[in-house]
């Protein structure tokens, strides 16, 4: 039982949205043109330029200056110190794993861990994002690396022949090098100067298209790649420089094929690393709010590794791969090769946009977590700098990690399996997004469809081209749901005002002779033929049909009463012989005296020149045989609550719609049109003699209310009345069909109206 406190009345006029502007007197808007608000944006500038709003814009651009002058050195500084330590240190070590990403030397990746903080730290919004390399963008421009710089470009005939006397031929590594280094510091500028493009233009809001499901099957996708592109490392073994569609299949075909090569010492390495690294990051998880560090576990594995294998020697007793030693300083600035931009254009959007996308959604947690703001637009002109000025100084593409722990390298020997087996342990989380499946399925399934096929798509088609695939076929979901919107027919809770569909609720009554459809989506060029659709399913007839089916029944009946075959009598217009039906859908709407006048005429021979009406009944068995489709309503309801726009087309469409309901006697009305789809549709000459604003109510109750007024024999309600009378013009006239597409008879001009039929005999 409902509790009687938790109800409320309301009484109030019953509104159109004609009364409703009346009444409460609706004023037009202000509207200015591009000019006219240029111009005024830029007086309230002039006006308001002092030195107090110079300072702000100066800060809004250039963040340090606002958080600078407040630090607080005694509370922050020792945490600072700690941190800093911590996350150069893990900064420097990843640097260097992820530089085998890319396809570069390792000391290039400590300048990518490097150079990009130096302008963060003056121009970031965030206070809590370590910027540096990212296994995923580090793969995505390693991609572009040995697509356009692969083995087979540097091979040059070598000194020696080989078993058949051809020539060997040699690699030139150190020309190979050179070109990919220029090839990845290239991409990174151009990558920077997309993002301050952005940055400029405020297109931050981009990156809203990439949702989680998107980004959570791009990035598993990713780690699968790194962790095949790191098994090279792994297992020493020779493998191909494969990129694009089904490269990962080829890559791990040569690993499989070459795998009696596998260098033990490399393998044991690698896979002791990955368990160590994963068992103790487990530990930092379960035990991270006792531990007042995190364990810098890739710090005792790289020390312990490094020592090893320069005690053992193991590259020079077992072939084991070390990265050698890493050169001292920094080499001068260079220009990116502005030739190389043409071919890496595309690809350095959609890593820009991947890069902004990753750092953006962690600054943002933090931002939340300690009550801070990101400025999204703000962030893309401080990363697009940044990678600018790390690809200057011969960096890689630089984000946000994951994770930051603790290590710093300085020269001496490591071990490359020791760098992959670092780089496969930091991806566990990535591939943890697995469980997310059966999570989205239960929640979402088509976000769930989204998750797997950008997956997949990235797996087999590459992680550039597979990001666009998800991309589309994400952005084809939307537009498949708006596509074909959810419709459905609304019933009326008993004594209330609420409508909702019919399907949920047991209690829910449809109005007899109304029915109220509501579309819950934008109407658009792509769904408005569904729409038509759903209508004729929801009304349960097709009015154009009905339109059809009536004129040929009134043609029909035009023809007997000019043969003869049927007369007027003192029950109505009969057959003379038997037409197979009986004539029970017309009554007699002329007096007596016209009857016997239009007998005695046909008697004498001549053709009367009045004008005989005749009502049709069309729910009654007609006198020719015309099966007319049987219309059970005199109303239609249109709920546009849920409607947020409307294009051109679909306007137009909607209105041929509306036309067809009202030549066939179903009155419609709109009902919950907000204000803004009113104006634009005043705007598009939705509104005409027959399609007109009377058609528009507040509300769905608001229209239910006023038809029962309509319908019914007696208005003593003054207020009913006095809102009738301001709906002066919603009887159409005479439906005219000179700008409409709807097929009708030429000689449609026979009819008068649908509720008269008149024929001159």
């Amino acid at each position: 039982m409902m509790d009687v406190q938790n109800q409320y009345c309301v009484s109030r006029p019953i509104y159109s949205i004609r009364a409703f502007e009346h009444v409460h007197e609706r004023q037009i808007r202000e509207t200015k043109s591009l000019k006219e608000r240029f111009s005024g944006s830029c007086r309230r500038v002039s006006l308001k330029c002092s030195t107090k709003r110079v300072w702000n814009i100066v800060k809004m651009y250039f963040p340090v200056l606002g958080w600078l002058p407040i630090y607080q050195i005694k509370q922050w500084l020792p945490g600072d110190i700690v941190a800093g330590i911590t996350t150069g240190m893990v900064c420097a070590l990843q640097g260097l794993a992820y530089s085998l990403l890319v396809n570069v030397a390792p000391v290039y990746g400590l300048y990518a861990a490097f150079f990009p903080i130096l302008t963060y730290f003056i121009l970031g919004t965030s206070r809590h994002l370590s910027v540096g390399p990212f296994p995923v963008t580090c793969l995505m421009v390693g991609a572009v690396v040995l697509t356009l710089a692969p083995d087979s470009n540097f091979m040059h005939p070598g000194n020696t022949t080989g078993v058949n006397g051809t020539t060997v031929m040699v690699l030139n590594a150190a020309a190979r090098d050179t070109q990919r280094l220029a090839i990845a510091m290239s991409m990174t500028v151009l990558i920077g100067v997309f993002q301050v493009a952005m940055g400029v233009v405020q297109l931050g809001f981009l990156v809203r298209y990439l949702s989680d499901p998107l980004v959570g099957g791009f990035t598993t996708a990713a780690a699968l790649q790194v962790v095949v592109s790191q098994l090279k490392i792994i297992f020493n073994v020779p493998v191909g420089n494969y990129n694009g569609i089904l490269s990962l299949f080829y890559t791990i075909g040569d690993v499989f094929k070459n795998i009696k090569q596998t260098n033990l010492v490399d393998l044991v390495a690698a896979v002791l690393t990955i368990i160590v690294v994963m068992v103790v990051k487990e530990i930092n998880t379960k035990f991270q709010k006792t531990l007042p560090v995190p364990i810098p576990i890739e710090v005792f594995v790289t020390i312990i590794d490094a020592g090893v294998s320069y005690a053992l020697n193991l590259s020079g007793h077992y072939g084991a791969g070390v990265v050698n030693t890493i050169p001292r300083g920094f080499i001068p600035p260079q220009p990116p090769d502005v030739s190389l931009f043409s071919s890496i254009a595309g690809s350095s959007f959609s890593t820009g946009v991947v890069s902004y996308a990753i750092a953006i959604s962690v600054a943002k947690v933090y931002a939340a977590k300690h009550e801070l703001t990101v400025d999204g637009n703000q962030e893309l002109l401080a990363f697009g700098i940044s990678n600018i000025f790390c690809g200057a100084f011969s960096g890689f593409v630089a984000t946000t990690a994951l994770s930051r722990t603790a290590i710093q390298e300085s020269t001496g020997g490591k071990t490359q399996s020791v760098l992959g087996g670092i780089v496969v342990a930091n991806l566990k989380g990535m591939f943890m997004q697995v469980l997310d499946i059966p999570i989205l399925w239960r929640k979402n399934k088509t976000d769930c469809f989204i998750w797997v096929f950008t997956c997949i798509s990235c797996i087999v088609l590459g992680l550039d081209i597979g990001l666009l695939t998800g991309l589309v076929f994400e952005l084809a979901t939307v537009v498949i749901r708006t596509q074909f919107p959810s419709c459905a027919s609304l019933g009326n809770a008993p004594s209330t005002d609420i409508y909702k569909n019919m399907k949920d609720y047991k209690t829910i009554t449809e109005i007899p002779g109304i029915k109220v459809f509501k579309c819950t989506a934008p109407i658009y060029f792509a769904n408005i033929e569904y729409l038509k659709d759903q209508i004729k399913h929801k009304v349960g007839f097709d009015a154009v049909r009905v339109f059809k089916k009536r004129n040929k029944a009134l043609k029909k009946i035009h023809r007997l009463i000019k043969k003869g075959k049927l007369k007027f009598t003192e029950n109505g217009l009969v057959p003379v012989e038997p037409l197979g039906v009986d004539n029970e859908a017309f009554e007699r709407e002329q007096d007596p005296e016209l009857v016997k006048e239009f007998e005695q005429d046909m008697k004498g021979g001549t053709s009367p020149n009045t004008e005989v009406e005749v009502q049709v009944d069309w729910t009654s068995v007609l006198p020719v045989n015309v099966n007319v489709p049987k219309v059970n309503i005199h109303s239609l309801v249109m709920d546009f609550s849920a409607v947020s726009f409307l294009d051109v087309m679909a306007a137009k469409s909607l209105k041929l719609i509306l036309k067809e309901f009202l030549r066939i006697g179903v009155s419609v009305y709109i009902a919950g049109c907000d204000d803004e789809i009113i104006m634009k549709l005043e705007a598009m000459g939705f509104f005409d003699e027959v399609v007109n604003r009377g058609m528009l109510f507040l509300s769905v109750h608001d229209a239910i209310l006023y038809i029962k007024m309509e319908t019914s024999d007696n208005l003593d309600d003054p207020m009913a009345d006095k809102i009738s009378q301001m709906q002066d013009d919603t009887i159409p006239p005479p439906f005219i069909e000179d700008d409409d597409l709807i097929e009708t008879y030429d000689n449609q001009h026979l009819v008068s109206s649908w509720n008269h039929f008149c024929c001159s005999v």
